[in-house]
Formats: structure tokens, sequence, C-alpha cells
């Protein structure tokens, strides 16, 4: 990279959008030209400034923009929007085969290892039943969270076993290979994961607790600026972070 200011638009005026910018800011080396929210994401299509890099903390209604501004400049593109179905998320990375792209759904580091625990758990501790319980701030909009819905793809790769959303009523025995996710919304939780394991006697409990979102934020950040040193592609946290 060269010493010239990377440019980058921000798409989510929300609190981590917020935190981002004062994140940009404090670390040097970024020009913000722009931040689009639901109001005015439309500019994105035509009018919004080409920038480097793109960051994206806001809301799936907004991707059709999103990626008509990274097609239209070939910027960059970071992303922590969550609550993409699975053929939003191929848009996604189809973007990589011209432009330099990440999506996660969550950019800590510590949430990154209890991913690595959960797939070495769930390997180690098979016909075990898991439950995973996530729990956010009263402001989060989609359920579960993307980080859960990460977990339960390290428990089950193959996306092969039934999942149940809580439980009620008259449910019967558990059956056998059931994953249990609960999300549970309140106060200002900036987001706990805990996946259990039971087993015969005993019980594995992994957890990650987020004392603010800062921990988010910088891992983005930090994420964006190895991106920034790619060659066009799409890349998951892990390859940009430990790789």
């Amino acid at each position: 990279m060269s010493s010239e200011l990377t440019k980058v638009v921000l798409v989510g005026g929300g609190r981590m959008g917020q935190l981002i910018a004062q994140e940009l800011k404090g670390q040097g080396g970024f020009e913000l030209l722009g931040v689009y929210d639901i109001t005015n994401c439309q500019e994105l299509d035509q009018d919004a400034p080409a920038a480097d890099l793109a960051i994206d903390f806001s809301n799936k209604s907004s991707l059709s923009h999103v990626l008509a501004y990274v097609r239209r400049t070939g910027c960059a593109l970071l992303s922590g929007t969550t609550g993409y179905t699975d053929d939003e998320l191929q848009q996604i990375k189809a973007l990589g085969q011209t432009s330099r792209v990440i999506w996660s759904g969550n950019y800590s580091l510590g949430v990154a290892v209890l991913r690595h625990a959960t797939r070495l758990a769930a390997q180690s501790l098979p016909g075990w039943d898991v439950e995973i319980v996530e729990t956010h701030h009263n402001q989060k909009a989609d359920a579960p969270s993307g980080t859960a819905n990460m977990l339960l793809a390290e428990v089950d790769p193959s996306g092969e076993r039934p999942v149940v959303y809580g439980r009620e009523g008259m449910v019967g025995a558990r059956p056998a290979g059931e994953i249990g996710m609960h999300s549970l919304r309140g106060g200002t939780v900036a987001g706990t994961h805990e996946v259990h394991f039971f087993g015969p006697d005993e019980e594995v409990c992994l957890t990650h607790r987020a004392a603010s979102r800062q921990i988010f934020v910088k891992g983005a950040v930090a994420a964006a600026q190895r991106l920034l040193q790619r060659d066009p592609g799409f890349y998951t946290f892990d390859d940009l972070m430990f790789s």
C-alpha cells in the first residue's frame, strides 16, 4: 500500500457504524468519504464517490445497493451485516471474482478461537447433545445471531442434523442428533455465546462474552487493513488473521 490515505465509504450509521468511523479516524491512514444508511443508501448505486474500501455494518435490506457499489467501483468490501440468506451470501462471495471481499458474522479474535474450540469439541464428543445459546441487546434485529449460526456450522458442517429454535409444550424426549438454538434479548448486552455439550454425567460449556462492541470494531479494522494487501478474492476472517 502507498502512503496515501485509504478512501472509505461506510454503510450503516448505527452504533457499530459510529464506532467504526471513530476507529478509522483514531488510527489514521483513512479518509471517510461518506456514511450511507437507510435514508440515502440508494446513492451507492450511481452517485456515491468511488472509494478503495466499503465497510458494511448495516441491514440486509441495503444489500442490493452495496452489491451495486462494489460492482461499479471495484472497491474492496468488508461486510459484517448479518441475517443474510444463503443466496445473499453467495452474491457477496461472487464479488470476489473481481474485488477483495470479506464477510464475517463476527470480527472478534476471541470468537474465532471459540469457533475453533467448538469444532474440536464436536469432533471429540460424538453423540453428545449440543445446545447453542446467544444473548444480545434488546435492539438487535436478527435471531439467531450470525455468530450463533457460525458456531452451528462448526458443530454440524454438513448441515444434516435437525435444529430446533427454542422449545414449547409437550416436546417429548430429545431426538438423537438434535441441536438446540436459543436467542435471548435484553438490556445492552454486547454479545454472549455459549455452546453446551451434554454427555453422560458431565457437561462441557464453551463461552465467549463481549464486554463491549469495541472488540468487533478493532477486529474489523484490522481485517480491513489486511484485506487491502491481498489480491481479489473472497476471504474469511481466519484467512486474513491466522494465515
